[in-house]
């Protein structure tokens, strides 16, 4: 049986889990009358919340006696470590790219990857049953691409497919419109080359990507490199290192206990499997992404997989606020510690540090969508902690200079806003790289800003734009340090007293700025309940209650109208908050609060660090 190994790389909702499902569903791997969701690869409740891949996932379909291979990996920038892991364990590449948004950032970034790599690209322009497409367009960019990255002759002259994955049609030339995707693996077949792996050598693969089994432990996802695995054979875990011959060097040995392949959706237990095949192996105690498992007697270390650092860090603390343990199942520094570095085995582009407070870590990661999932996903799992404002991670350049992360931002809006944009992106240190108008009254902007600069401007974005605005961020490159940056404009509304919001406070507050609680809701001293309209922060009273007389007149009864707080999801409230701030998360809630919960204490500290600064 022959084998192809493919993945599907693409900017974040160009269609790669839309085409899977049809791939899946063409192939037979789903019976006829099989009522199956959209987008199955999914799996993830958030996932499906979000309408986003967020991890890289491996499934199969047979096709003319070949087994395909196929890795479906995420789109956003912030879980490129995903990507970076699995193009190791693949032939080729499917670079899917939108006929009428064409070549986006993440497009540059994971096919920059890829074609580092050698590896074959074949590359499917989508949707184009759209009313915007442009897939001649679409084409043009995707060569330009390919040139400004340096792509090898063989890769540049790779057959281009134009399709639509929500329909389930590819074809070679526009003038004749596909029916089915059989043009698409028909390429596949003939273009992506099969494994070149020798299948009587001794035993070798690269572990690539862990999964975990509360029956069998860690499980090890990767290729064969060499050789054939076979259950119950005694094997050598080396770990990350020089690649070559190891010699007399320290290594564990372990028994491959299980060995799964995968077979359309479901994992197949098999006792041999050949050089070339995806396999998930368990029996492995221990090991890690990165490290070459290899016949004992033949110990001969692969590449590791190099992950690119990451730029943007969060302190995670634990909940020392006055609602503290009612809401949470894990609410103490030592479980709070052990869930972190567990995540750790899986999320290869995330990094945890200890700091001088055994109450506080430092968690480093691609970007705050990266570090917003992994909080999300532990408040789900019944965890209570607080998290700081976002930071950059700055760098010493080789003169002995400061250097910051840059973004490279991309934004679509319509001509009407961007005035309005340019003018907020100015003070942030945005500089403009290029401006395109394609026509249908949208602009393209293309922009060089330090990572500090994007934080907290997403919400102002879509503010300024009426919603119709859409922007795309990913690193670019370290750069000088562009200087001290403005922050927030405006103050908050600070609780200074615990209890419960009462309407008739709120309705006198929602004149001073905007609303962040609910009447019903419990606050604490020191918690954030709004918006102030103007500079400077407020304390208030929320819980505040009428005073109840014997005198009535027609006017004081009134019923009391509301206007509805705004919503914070973790995203907006990680842009939002200030570096005096700390976000609560608990299963049930997510609270703004000072670092200091105490008016006298925060006055204290604000005078401390005027005296510091210079001020009067």
């Amino acid at each position: 049986m022959q084998i192809r190994n493919i993945a599907i790389i693409a900017h974040v909702d160009h269609g790669k889990t839309t085409l899977v499902d049809q791939m899946l569903r063409q192939a037979g791997v789903f019976r006829v009358n099989q009522q199956m969701t959209e987008r199955v690869m999914d799996s993830n409740p958030l996932e499906r919340e979000r309408g986003i891949t967020i991890l890289a996932k491996n499934t199969s379909v047979r096709w003319a006696e070949t087994k395909i291979n196929i890795v479906d990996t995420p789109g956003h920038a912030d879980f490129g470590g995903e990507v970076e892991r699995i193009l190791r364990m693949v032939d080729g590449f499917l670079l899917l790219v939108d006929a009428a948004e064409g070549a986006m950032p993440q497009t540059r970034f994971v096919a920059g990857k890829a074609l580092a790599l050698g590896l074959r690209p074949i590359v499917l322009i989508n949707k184009i049953d759209r009313q915007d497409a442009e897939p001649l367009r679409a084409h043009d960019e995707v060569l330009q691409l390919f040139m400004d990255l340096e792509a090898s002759p063989e890769q540049f002259n790779c057959p281009f497919l134009y399709g639509s994955s929500r329909h389930g049609i590819a074809t070679l030339d526009l003038a004749q419109p596909g029916t089915t995707l059989k043009p698409l693996f028909d390429t596949i077949l003939s273009h992506i080359p099969p494994p070149t792996g020798d299948p009587e050598g001794p035993f070798q693969m690269l572990v690539s990507t862990l999964d975990h089994s509360s029956y069998l432990g860690r499980i090890a996802i990767g290729r064969i490199e060499r050789g054939w695995a076979r259950v119950g054979d005694t094997v050598a875990l080396l770990g990350v290192g020089e690649p070559g011959p190891v010699g007399d060097g320290r290594y564990d040995q372990a028994k491959l206990v299980k060995l799964f392949t995968f077979e359309g959706l479901e994992r197949t237990e098999v006792t041999e499997a050949p050089a070339g095949e995806i396999v998930a192996v368990a029996g492995l105690p221990g090991v890690d992404i990165g490290q070459t498992v290899t016949a004992p007697d033949h110990l001969d270390r692969l590449a590791g997989i190099a992950v690119e650092e990451p730029t943007i860090s969060v302190d995670f603390v634990v909940n020392n606020s006055p609602f503290a343990g009612r809401e949470g199942k894990f609410v103490t520094g030592r479980q709070l510690r052990e869930r972190l570095y567990r995540e750790l085995e899986r999320n290869v582009a995330l990094r945890v540090e200890d700091t001088d407070n055994p109450y506080t870590f430092t968690v480093s990661g691609r970007g705050e969508l990266h570090l917003g999932i992994l909080m999300e996903t532990m408040r789900r799992e019944g965890h209570e902690f607080q998290v700081s404002r976002p930071r950059i991670i700055p760098r010493e350049g080789p003169g002995g200079e400061r250097l910051e992360p840059y973004e490279e931002l991309m934004i679509d809006l319509p001509e009407a806003y961007v005035g309005v944009v340019m003018e907020k992106l100015g003070p942030r240190r945005g500089t403009m790289l290029d401006m395109r108008n394609p026509g249908l009254g949208m602009i393209r902007m293309r922009f060089s800003i330090p990572a500090r600069g994007l934080l907290g401007y997403r919400s102002e974005f879509l503010t300024d734009t009426r919603g119709t605005g859409i922007m795309h961020h990913r690193f670019l490159e370290y750069g000088p340090w562009a200087g001290p940056l403005s922050g927030r404009n405006r103050g908050v509304l600070v609780a200074d007293r615990e209890g419960v919001a009462v309407a008739y406070a709120l309705f006198t507050l929602q004149e001073r700025g905007t609303l962040l609680v609910s009447p019903g809701e419990p606050v604490y001293e020191g918690m954030i309940v709004g918006e102030n309209a103007r500079i400077g922060d407020m304390d208030v009273n929320a819980t505040r209650e009428k005073k109840l007389s014997n005198m009535r007149t027609t006017a004081s009864d009134d019923m009391i109208q509301l206007e509805p707080p705004r919503q914070m999801t973790l995203e907006l409230a990680l842009e939002y908050i200030e570096d005096d701030e700390l976000i609560e998360v608990t299963p049930s809630s997510l609270r703004l609060r000072k670092r200091a919960l105490g008016a006298t204490e925060r006055r204290k500290l604000a005078r401390s660090g005027r005296r510091a600064a210079g001020e009067p």
